[in-house]
Formats: C-alpha cells, structure tokens, sequence
C-alpha cells in the first residue's frame, strides 16, 4: 500500500458516498494495520472518524471484513466479545480488507459516517476497483 493507491482508494469511495448522497470518513490502512491515508468528507460527523479506524483495522488485523467477523462474534457466537481485544475493534459492517489481483492483502479500507449497510457498499465499491 502507498499513498498513491490510497489517494485512489479515497478518491473512489469519496465519489461512491457523493453518489448516495452521503458524507463519510474513510480510513486507509496499509497490511500491518499502519495508517497509510484518511479522508473526512466535508459535512460527516467527527464520532466517524474512529469508527472508520477501528472498522479498517478489524479487517487488516484478522485479514476478515468487519462485516463476517461480525456475524461471529454475536451473543453467543464463537469469537463474541472480540471487539474488545486489539485496543477495540468493530464487528460490523464498512471494514473490507484490500487484496492485489494475486490476492495478497495490501491493507484495508474502513468507512465510517452513513448507515453501516451504505458504509459496506462504499468500502466494497473501493476494493473492487484493486481487481479490475
């Protein structure tokens, strides 16, 4: 990850959230969970910007989008509680991990700001363009 990826990262996800009429923070980590880049879009809230962190470094830590960690780690589940190891952590949705078209995890992207559902579709939307 480097920051010319990031600022592309950014870029894409910034034009997804325009798109959905939202404004979202949007956190670039690079593989070991470093930050690489962030982005505050002009009129998302601030309590976002360590969502978007925590959302990013999920992904990047257990090389698992945030989103299917979650489903794990509900009441009862076999990794519940897992969001408060590793300094806090977010078990839902908008952390995706960043993968090259080896499939190699470069980082992970963490958007934070919109509904979590609307958060997934913008992080989504920037990791796939790593595999076109």
């Amino acid at each position: 990850m480097n920051s010319e990826l990031a600022t592309s990262l950014i870029a894409t996800a910034t034009a997804e959230a325009t798109k959905g009429g939202v404004a979202v923070c949007i956190t670039i980590l690079d593989a070991a969970a470093h930050l690489v880049a962030f982005h505050r879009m002009d009129g998302a809230n601030i309590g976002p910007i360590e969502v978007s962190q925590k959302k990013a470094r999920t992904a990047a830590l257990f090389q698992t989008d945030s989103l299917l960690l979650g489903q794990a780690a509900q009441p009862g589940g076999p990794i519940y509680t897992l969001e408060n190891t590793n300094g806090g952590l977010i078990s839902f949705g908008g952390g995706v991990v960043l993968r090259d078209k080896a499939g190699t995890v470069i980082g992970a992207i963490g958007i934070g700001g919109a509904p979590v559902e609307v958060d997934e579709i913008i992080a989504q939307a920037a990791a796939a363009t790593l595999l076109s």
